[in-house]
C-alpha cells in the first residue's frame, strides 16, 4: 500500500471530508496538531496524582463493572490495565476490514488527544505509529454490545500496543510482537487508567458506521443516475420533477433530488419523442415519486452524517479527566445509543433505496407498463432475457428488509446487571455493509436493465449525461440480444457502482448531482 500524503488532524475538529480522505485505500501519514499535547500531559498528570492518594477512583484503583467496589493495591495498578486488555480481547468472527481498522486507530487517537482521558502522549503516539507504518490490528467483527464502549474489539485493537495480539503487516497476518519489531515500533507499558481509556469508547461502532455512510454516498449518486436512465428507457415523464411541486412541500432532500433528476434529463431525444400523443396520464410511483423517496433517504443520510461526525470528534471513555479544575468524573459517554439510532436510520434508507430500485426493474421487464419487449429481449419465449435477473434483485431487496430491522431496540443486560441497558450499535453499524452490497447489486441490475431498454429505442439518444453513464456500463457489458449468463456483467457494473464511478463519470457536467454528495 502506497503512502500518498500527510494529514494534520486537530482533535475535536475532524470533518467528513477529512474522514473520507482518511478512509481511502491509500495509506495517509497522520500527525496530531501539536497544540493538543499540553492538555494531554495535564490530564495524565492528574491521573498520576490520583494514584498517590487514598480515594477510590473507578478504573484507576478499583476493579471494573460489577467489580468497581474492589480496591486494587498501588503496586498492581499497571498490571490491572494490562489484564484488562487481555481479559476483554474475546471477540469472534472474521477480521474487520483493514480500512475500517485504520480509521478506528485514528478515531481512538484523536479522542484520547482531546485531553480528557488521562493517558500519556506515548499511548497516542503509538496508536498513530501503528497506523502510519501500516501495522493493522486484527479485530474480530463480533462481540460488542455497544455500551461500556466497544470493549472486545477495542481490546483487540490495543493489545498490539503492548506487543500482544495479532496484526496484519505487509500483507501477512502475524503476532503483533513480530510486526512491531519489523516496523521499528516499541511496545509500551501501560500506566494507571490507560487500559480502560483504550477500550472504553464508541470508536469501532463509529468507524463502521462512517465507512458505510461514505459508501452510501457513492451508492446514492449512482441510484439517482440509474433511476433517471430507467425513466427514459420507460419513456416516462419528467413533469413530476417540476421545481414548483417540490417547493410547496419544502423537504430539502426532495428539492435537491428533483433538481438532479431535471438536470440529468436535459437534452434527451427520447423524452422529446413522446411529449405529444402519449396516452399515459401518470407514471408508476417508482418513476414519478423518485424525488420524494430518494429525497427522504438523503435527509436521513444527512442526519446520520451530523451524528457520526460529532461522534468521531467525541470523548467517550469513562471516567473523564478534567485537568483544568482537577476533577475526575464518572459518566456514561461510552453508551453508543446515538450511533445505534443513526445506523438504524441509515439502514432504513439503504433498504428503501434498494426497494424502489427493485420496483423500477420490475416495471421495465413488464411490457404492460414499460411498453418495451417482454423481459427486455427481442425474442421472448426462446429467450428469458431479464426475467431471472429481476428475481435476483427481488431476493436482495427482500433480504435488506430483514436486515433493516432496528438493532437499537434490542438490549441484553451484561456484567451481572451493572450494565443493564446497551445500544447494540456495533451490530447496527456492521450490518450496513451487507445491506450496501445488496443494494449496489440491485442498482447494477437496474443499470443493465435500463441500458437494455434504451437499445430498443435507438437511434434516439438519451440525455447527454445519461449517455455518458450508458457508455460506462457498455464498456463492461455489451447489449444482450440473445440469452447469456449476466452474472459477470452484474459484478462488473456492481464494481462501478460501489467504487463511485457511475457518478464520477458525469457529475462534473451536472452540478445538481454533485450537490447531493455528503462530502
Amino acid at each position: 500500500m502506497s503512502v500518498t500524503e500527510k494529514e494534520i488532524i486537530v482533535p475535536g475538529r475532524l470533518t467528513l471530508a477529512q474522514l473520507q480522505r482518511l478512509c481511502g485505500t491509500e495509506r495517509v501519514i497522520v500527525e496530531l496538531d501539536p497544540a493538543c499535547r499540553a492538555v494531554v500531559r495535564a490530564s495524565a498528570d492528574l491521573v498520576r496524582k490520583a494514584t498517590e492518594g487514598d480515594a477510590p477512583v473507578y478504573g484507576v484503583n478499583t476493579g471494573f463493572g460489577k467489580l468497581a467496589t474492589t480496591r486494587i493495591a498501588r503496586d498492581d495498578l499497571a498490571v490491572l490495565q494490562l489484564k484488562l486488555l487481555r481479559s476483554h480481547a474475546v471477540g469472534v468472527g472474521e477480521p474487520m476490514a483493514e480500512t475500517v481498522v485504520r480509521l478506528i486507530l485514528l478515531l481512538k487517537a484523536a479522542s484520547l488527544a482531546r485531553g480528557f482521558s488521562g493517558v500519556r502522549e506515548d499511548v497516542i503516539d503509538t496508536l498513530l505509529a501503528l497506523h502510519n507504518k501500516g501495522v493493522t490490528p486484527v479485530i474480530p467483527c463480533q462481540g460488542s454490545v455497544g455500551a461500556s464502549g466497544d470493549l472486545a474489539p477495542l481490546a483487540h485493537l490495543c493489545l498490539p500496543l503492548v506487543g500482544e495480539g495479532e496484526v496484519f503487516y505487509q500483507g501477512q497476518r502475524m503476532p503483533a510482537a513480530h510486526a512491531l519489531e519489523r516496523a521499528g515500533i516499541h511496545p509500551i507499558q501501560l500506566s494507571a487508567k490507560e487500559g480502560l481509556a483504550l477500550i472504553n469508547g464508541t470508536q469501532v461502532s463509529t468507524a463502521l458506521a462512517l465507512d458505510a455512510l461514505l459508501a452510501t454516498d457513492r451508492l446514492f449518486e449512482a441510484t439517482v443516475v440509474s433511476g433517471a436512465l430507467t425513466l427514459d428507457a420507460a419513456r416516462g415523464s419528467d413533469g413530476p420533477f417540476d421545481p414548483r411541486i417540490h417547493a410547496v412541500r419544502g423537504q430539502p432532500g426532495q428539492i435537491a433530488c428533483a433538481a438532479a433528476y431535471r438536470a440529468l434529463m436535459v437534452g434527451s431525444e427520447i423524452r422529446r419523442s413522446h411529449l405529444e400523443n402519449d396516452d399515459r396520464v401518470q407514471d408508476p410511483y417508482s418513476l414519478r415519486c423518485q424525488p420524494q423517496v430518494m429525497g427522504a433517504c438523503l435527509d436521513q443520510m444527512r442526519y446520520t452524517t451530523q451524528v457520526l461526525v460529532r461522534e468521531a470528534n467525541a470523548v467517550t471513555d469513562n471516567p473523564l479527566v478534567f485537568a483544568a479544575d482537577g476533577h475526575m468524573v464518572s459518566g456514561g459517554n461510552f453508551h453508543a445509543e446515538p450511533v445505534a439510532l443513526a445506523a438504524d436510520a441509515l439502514a432504513v434508507a439503504i433498504a428503501e433505496i434498494g426497494a424502489i430500485t427493485e420496483r423500477r426493474i420490475a416495471m421495465l421487464v413488464d411490457t404492460a407498463v414499460s411498453r418495451l419487449p417482454p423481459f427486455l429481449t427481442p425474442e421472448p419465449g426462446l429467450n428469458s432475457g431479464f426475467m431471472i435477473v429481476h428475481v435476483t434483485a427481488a431476493a436482495l431487496a427482500s433480504e435488506n428488509k430483514s436486515l433493516a430491522h432496528p438493532a437499537s431496540v434490542d438490549s441484553l443486560p451484561t456484567s451481572a446487571n451493572q450494565e443493564d441497558h446497551v445500544s447494540m450499535a456495533t451490530f447496527a453499524a456492521r450490518r450496513l455493509g451487507a445491506m450496501l452490497k445488496n443494494t449496489a447489486h440491485i442498482v447494477a441490475i437496474e443499470l443493465l436493465a435500463a441500458a437494455q431498454g434504451i437499445e430498443f429505442l435507438r437511434p434516439l439518444k438519451s440525455a447527454p449525461a445519461l449517455e455518458g453513464a450508458l457508455r460506462l456500463v457498455r464498456s463492461v457489458s455489451p447489449a444482450m440480444m440473445q440469452d447469456r449468463s449476466l452474472a459477470r456483467d452484474i459484478e462488473a457494473v456492481h464494481h462501478l457502482v460501489a467504487a463511485g464511478d457511475i457518478g464520477r463519470a458525469i457529475e462534473a457536467e451536472i452540478p445538481e448531482l454533485q450537490a447531493l454528495r455528503l462530502a
